[in-house]
């Protein structure tokens, strides 16, 4: 399965990416999430240094993204065009919490940002990735500016705006042309961390694990809602909006935790 790599900064790789006309699109915190259609219409995915034959197997916190994927992705669209699905990989962002705050109730699970062919061996451009995903059923990156002139462009006096999905600056924003040049733009100032600073685990779970948080929840899930189930997805949220890759904890404990939880929520019902 293709791989992207890291992205540099811009600053570094000026040259090769400003020519043209550019693309501007905002840079998401979280991990690297890749994925394929197999011919059996399963999809298999992998971050950014490995391929999972199951998708159980990935971190924790990209499970929730891996979830939304797979019941999201319109596979009778994709069969329905002329490309070979196994030629085509799929690449964005699970967008779990790195220290870097975001609206989770706004911004999705998985955001899509590039789409490789390897028939081509070649990046779908940036004009026809949106719509790809669109047409999948899935959310794209946030578009900043389209078709800007290289020349007209001086990434130095270039002010990182605020982000799409929360109230604040932007964490970057990623400088494409309609090759495979790109790089990211920086804000000047670190954005101020949300991890936790509490190492208690069980006060962190009780502190996510609230009647508001368990109603939202639940809103996700067809009736009859079982303990096991409602905890499953709290621990995905919890890892997608609290711990992250910032944290290190052993998700069966964090899960015993939840499950005494949900089973109190739910007999309250």
């Amino acid at each position: 399965m293709y791989q992207f790599g890291s992205l540099p900064s811009l600053a570094a790789v000026a040259d090769g990416v400003l020519t043209g006309h550019l693309w501007l699109t905002e840079y998401l915190a979280g991990g690297h999430l890749r994925f394929q259609m197999q011919p059996s219409g399963l999809l298999q995915f992998g971050d950014r240094t490995t391929v999972y034959d199951d998708p159980e197997a990935l971190p924790p916190q990209y499970r929730l993204a891996v979830r939304s994927v797979r019941e999201q992705f319109n596979r009778e669209a994709f069969r329905s065009t002329d490309i070979d699905p196994s030629a085509v990989v799929f690449h964005g962002v699970a967008t779990f919490t790195t220290g870097f705050a975001y609206d989770w109730d706004q911004l999705p699970p998985f955001v899509g940002h590039d789409v490789w062919v390897s028939d081509a061996e070649q990046y779908r451009p940036p004009d026809a990735v949106d719509t790809i995903f669109e047409t999948l059923g899935l959310e794209a990156v946030n578009t900043i500016a389209r078709e800007r002139r290289a020349r007209d462009f001086d990434p130095t006096t270039y002010t990182v705006p605020p982000s799409a999905w929360g109230d604040r600056t932007a964490a970057g924003v990623v400088v494409r042309n309609k090759t495979t040049g790109r790089g990211v733009i920086w804000p000047d100032t670190a954005p101020t961390s949300n991890v936790p600073h509490k190492t208690d685990l069980e006060t962190l779970v009780t502190e996510f694990v609230t009647p508001a948080c368990l109603d939202r929840i639940v809103a996700t899930i067809a009736p009859p809602v079982t303990v096991e189930q409602l905890a499953t997805r709290v621990h995905e949220h919890l890892w997608h909006e609290v711990f992250g890759s910032v944290i290190e904890v052993e998700p069966p404990v964090a899960l015993d935790v939840i499950r005494q939880e949900c089973r109190t929520y739910l007999a309250a019902d």
